[in-house]
C-alpha cells in the first residue's frame, strides 16, 4: 500500500455505531458528494421520485465526505444539517475528509496538510480567501476560522457516527478490514481510509458492505462490497445504490 501523507492514525474514537434488528421499507446509500451541491439536490429528487411508489420506512444513508474538493462544501452541510426530503429519514456517517476538517479547525497550523487535500476550496465556500490563510499567523487563523464557520456545522461533523448495519448489510465510508469479525472492535483509522486491504479480502458470507471513499467511473458492485463513489467533484455524477430485501440494487444518478 502506498504512503499517504494525509493519513494519520485516529486517536481512541468517540463517535457511534448504530444498527437497527430490521430493514426499513428502502435504503438509498448515497456516494462521496465533497462538496456537490447541485448534484446532491437532483440525485435528492431523483430519489423521491423513485420512491413516489414505495410505502413504509424510507432511509437515505450518507457514506460521508460531505467536504472538500466541490466548491459548495458550506451548502452541502447547510443542506444535510436541516429536515432531510419529504418523508425519509436521514442518516450521515462520518468520512475522512470530515476528520480532516476537524482537526484543521481545532488546531489550523499543525494540521494544514488538509488545506492542500481539498481544505482551500471548503474554505472558500465559507467565504475565507487562500490569500487570508496564507497571510495570517497562528492565532489570526485559528479566529477566522472560528468566525466563519458556524458551531452548527461544527457540531455536525464531531457527531457523525462511523457505520449503520442492518441484518446483512454494514453502511460505512471506506470498508472494514479483515479479519474482525466486529463492526464495533474495527479501528476509525481503516474505517475512514481502509482500501487494499478490504479490497483484496475475500467477501464474508451473508454480509455485503456498502461504501464510498474509492472513486470509480461508474459504481461497483461486486460479491461483498457495493461501493458508490463516482468522484462526483470531477465527474458531475454523484451516486446512490437502492436497496431492499430480496430485491436487486438498483443504482440511481444524478
Amino acid at each position: 500500500m502506498l504512503f499517504n501523507p494525509f493519513r494519520r492514525p485516529a486517536p481512541r474514537s468517540a463517535r457511534s455505531h448504530l444498527s437497527a434488528a430490521d430493514w426499513p421499507e428502502v435504503v438509498y446509500a448515497i456516494g462521496d458528494v465533497h462538496g456537490c451541491l447541485d448534484e446532491l439536490r437532483n440525485l435528492e429528487r431523483n430519489i423521491a421520485t423513485d420512491a413516489a411508489g414505495i410505502a413504509g420506512e424510507k432511509w437515505i444513508v450518507m457514506l460521508g465526505d460531505y467536504v472538500d474538493r466541490g466548491n459548495h462544501s458550506a451548502g452541502v452541510l447547510d443542506r444535510l444539517t436541516t429536515t432531510p426530503p419529504t418523508g425519509f429519514r436521514r442518516i450521515c456517517l462520518a468520512g475522512n475528509h470530515e476528520t480532516m476538517m476537524l482537526r484543521f479547525l481545532e488546531t489550523p497550523a499543525p494540521n494544514d496538510d488538509w488545506l492542500k487535500f481539498g481544505g482551500l476550496e471548503t474554505l472558500s465556500s465559507y467565504g475565507i480567501s487562500m490569500s487570508a490563510v496564507t497571510r495570517a499567523g497562528r492565532k489570526e487563523l485559528k479566529a477566522i476560522v472560528d468566525s466563519h464557520i458556524p458551531q452548527e456545522h461544527v457540531a455536525f461533523l464531531q457527531d457523525l457516527p462511523l457505520t449503520l448495519s442492518l441484518p446483512g448489510v454494514v453502511f460505512v465510508h471506506a470498508g472494514l478490514r479483515p479479519g474482525i469479525d466486529s463492526v464495533e472492535r474495527q479501528s476509525e483509522d481503516d474505517l475512514l481510509w481502509i482500501r487494499d486491504e478490504f479490497f483484496n479480502a475475500p467477501p464474508v458470507q451473508d454480509r455485503m458492505v456498502v461504501h464510498g471513499h474509492t472513486p470509480a467511473a461508474e459504481a461497483v458492485c461486486l460479491p461483498g462490497r457495493i461501493c458508490v463513489d463516482t468522484g462526483a467533484f470531477a465527474t458531475g455524477r454523484l451516486t446512490a445504490a437502492r436497496l431492499r430485501p430480496q430485491e436487486p440494487v438498483l443504482l440511481l444518478t444524478n
